[in-house]
């Protein structure tokens, strides 16, 4: 009886013990790997983002690893804290601690549907969970927002700029995230300039503009402004063509911060490179002068000045130094006296250019006439109104005279009459003059002739009988006959020369 109840006490400890292993075997395995995952979705620009949660509680040391991974149709989940690691079959999700099972979390762009659903097996190295899917309802009015949309204070720009020997560019783009409101339109304008010296300097004048307008529509602008061939200032700007400046003077108005590009508002609203520029390699003046002789030895000076801005010419002469202002598009004349030597004329922007006195070809002579009384040989110099002083050296025998003729007077040279035969007679700048005398006999009162000088000269008179007052006056005659025609010779010679004072 006992032993009965003994075997019967050990058959159901046994039976338990066997019951209890089977169910640790089948139940702990269950209760002891587990994941799960769970989604929240909201709305982001218009579109559901989900936020997939996904938990381990395993404590073991590898983690799970993710497969047979199913997600719904949009865009690659990304890990949240971490936007270089996606949700994909191979995921480790890591092991748990003692105190909390781990979690990640990853968000989804979804595509638009009534639901999305998320589904993975959970891989352990000694269980596998089947049983990990996830289902959230997506939002059915998501829709972006509103455009907001900025007036031209609002709006921002980017740009670029650039200056060479033929014109200026200027690009300006309206930024990718700025809406402008209907209607709204920033103008932009670019101005090149003549300008006085390849840095900033006035006065400025106008050359070129480009101006447009950045909208909405037409977000991005290009303006192109030619350049002079010289000097110059290039500017753009936020403004319109009536914003221009037509003449930038000393105290007058300037673009300041309207330029784009610079520190303060509204240039500042465009991120880009300083929109100005100041340079060229060439003055914007051309000076020129010209010499023009007159017969009285007098030189006028022509200073001339075709460009744009005002320029400073130096005349140099004998001990005078004169500057002369000239005006753009202006001429001046500086009169240099007779006598005054050699003239200079310089300017910043000019060759030195270098002047000497020549008489010009139509000047008037001086003319020359001789009488004899067989007292005395009167020879006067006559010189014309217009002309350089005659310098004169007259020869009669065994004496010489000098003589200062001035313009429009007469001076004369006397000597006593003897044996000699013709009178000599050098001007300076004609060649020498010769007045035969020969065998005048001397029983008129008088015996004159008179010649213009023009160069040329001649020698002594025809041989003639002298018999009475007849042969006298013949031989007289003769004389001045043979001078005429010296004269005649001389003034075809003169012209060829230059009147040097």
């Amino acid at each position: 009886m006992r032993k009965s109840l003994l075997y019967r006490s050990a058959t159901v400890l046994a039976g338990a013990v066997i019951g209890l292993v089977g169910v640790a075997a089948v139940a702990g395995p269950a209760s002891a790997h587990t994941a799960d995952v769970t989604g929240k979705t909201k709305c982001v620009n218009g579109k559901n983002q989900v936020t997939w949660t996904l938990t381990n509680d395993y404590k073991d040391t590898t983690g799970a690893t993710v497969q047979n991974l199913q997600l719904p149709p949009g865009e690659a989940p990304v890990k949240v804290g971490d936007s270089n690691a996606t949700l994909q079959n191979g995921t480790v999700l890591l092991p748990a601690t003692r105190r909390h099972v781990s979690t990640v979390q990853f968000t989804q762009i979804v595509d638009q549907a009534a639901t999305a659903t998320i589904s993975f097996d959970a891989v352990w190295s000694d269980w596998t969970d089947h049983n990990n899917k996830a289902t959230v309802t997506l939002e059915q009015d998501c829709a972006p927002p509103a455009p907001t949309c900025v007036d031209a204070k609002g709006a921002t720009f980017n740009h670029t700029f650039a200056v060479d020997h033929v014109g200026g560019t200027t690009i300006i783009n309206l930024n990718d995230n700025v809406t402008l409101c209907e209607g709204v339109k920033v103008p932009v304008t670019s101005v090149a300039y003549y300008a006085p010296k390849p840095e900033f300097s006035v006065p400025q004048y106008v050359f070129d503009t480009d101006s447009g307008y950045v909208s909405n529509d037409q977000r991005s602008l290009k303006l192109w402004v030619r350049t002079p061939p010289c000097y110059t200032q290039v500017d753009s700007f936020f403004g319109t063509l009536d914003d221009v400046i037509p003449t930038i003077t000393d105290n007058g108005p300037r673009y300041g911060d309207t330029k784009l590009g610079s520190k303060g508002a509204p240039g500042n609203k465009s991120k880009g490179p300083q929109a100005w520029y100041n340079g060229g390699d060439k003055s914007c003046t051309t000076p020129a002068s010209t010499a023009v002789s007159s017969c009285d030895g007098t030189q006028a000076i022509n200073l001339s000045n075709d460009g744009k801005y005002e320029e400073t010419f130096t005349v140099k002469y004998g001990d005078q130094v004169k500057t002369v202002t000239v005006g753009a598009g202006k001429g001046e004349t500086v009169t240099v006296p007779a006598g005054a030597g050699t003239v200079t004329v310089s300017a910043p922007n000019m060759e030195t250019q270098t002047y000497n006195w020549a008489a010009p070809a139509d000047c008037a002579l001086p003319t020359v006439d001789v009488v004899n009384t067989c007292t005395d040989v009167t020879v006067t110099v006559t010189n014309p109104e217009g002309v350089i002083p005659a310098e004169a050296t007259v020869a009669y025998g065994d004496e010489t005279k000098k003589l200062t003729v001035a313009a429009g007077t007469a001076e004369k040279a006397v000597f006593a009459a003897g044996s000699a035969t013709e009178v000599t007679i050098n001007i300076v700048g004609l060649k020498e003059i010769k007045a035969a005398l020969k065998q005048l006999v001397c029983t008129t009162p008088s015996t004159s002739t008179t010649t213009p000088v023009a160069g040329g000269g001649g020698g002594g008179s025809p041989s003639l009988p002298i018999t009475g007052a007849a042969a006298g006056g013949l031989a007289a005659g003769a004389a001045a006959l043979l001078i005429a025609g010296a004269v005649l010779f001389f003034v075809a010679r003169r012209r060829k020369l230059k009147f040097t004072a």
